[in-house]
C-alpha cells in the first residue's frame, strides 16, 4: 500500500502530507485515520505509548467519545527527508460543555510507501469560554479552503 506524496518530502508535499492529515482527523473516522499509518505504527500521544493500527483506532474511538465537537488546525512546522514536524490546535467540549484549545507538537517519521511509522505528539489544554472558541465550520468534516491555519501568532 501507498500514500502518496511520498518521502524525501519538499515543501510542497509535506505541507500536503500536513494537510491530508489534518483532513482525516477532522473526519473522527478512526478507521480512516489510522490506514495512513504502517500496521505497526509506534505512537506517543501525552503520556500514552502503544503500537500498531488495532491500538490507533482505540486510542481515537476513546479520544472522540471524550472530545466532542473536535475540529482540528495543523499548520507545517519542519521537514528533512522522511520526517515532518506539525504544529497544531483543536478545539473541543467535554461532556458538561466546557470548552477547550488543545495547543501541541508532532514529529512524523515515515516509511518509503508514505506511511507514518511513527508520531510523537505533546499537548497543551486549556479551558476557554464557548465565545472565545476560533473553530466554527462544521464537525466532523474538512477545514473549509477559507478557514486560514493558524498563521504567525498561534495563541
Amino acid at each position: 500500500m501507498s500514500r502518496p506524496p511520498l518521502p524525501p518530502f519538499t515543501r510542497e508535499t509535506a505541507a500536503q502530507k500536513a494537510r491530508m492529515a489534518e483532513d482525516a482527523w477532522n473526519s473522527r473516522d478512526p478507521v480512516r485515520v489510522s490506514l495512513a499509518y504502517t500496521e505497526d505504527s509506534r505512537w506517543r500521544n501525552r503520556s500514552e505509548v502503544f503500537q500498531g493500527r488495532e491500538a490507533i483506532v482505540a486510542f481515537l474511538t476513546r479520544k472522540w467519545e471524550k472530545e466532542l465537537d473536535y475540529r482540528l488546525i495543523k499548520d507545517l512546522w519542519a521537514f528533512d527527508g522522511n520526517r515532518i514536524a506539525v504544529r497544531f490546535q483543536y478545539e473541543w467540549h467535554d461532556a458538561g460543555g466546557q470548552w477547550y484549545r488543545s495547543y501541541g507538537n508532532e514529529q512524523w517519521e515515515f516509511d518509503e510507501h508514505g506511511l507514518m511509522k511513527r508520531r510523537e505528539a505533546s499537548i497543551n489544554d486549556v479551558a476557554i469560554a464557548e465565545k472565545d472558541r476560533r473553530f466554527h465550520w462544521p464537525a466532523p468534516g474538512p477545514r473549509p479552503a477559507d478557514v486560514a491555519g493558524l498563521g504567525t501568532d498561534p495563541f
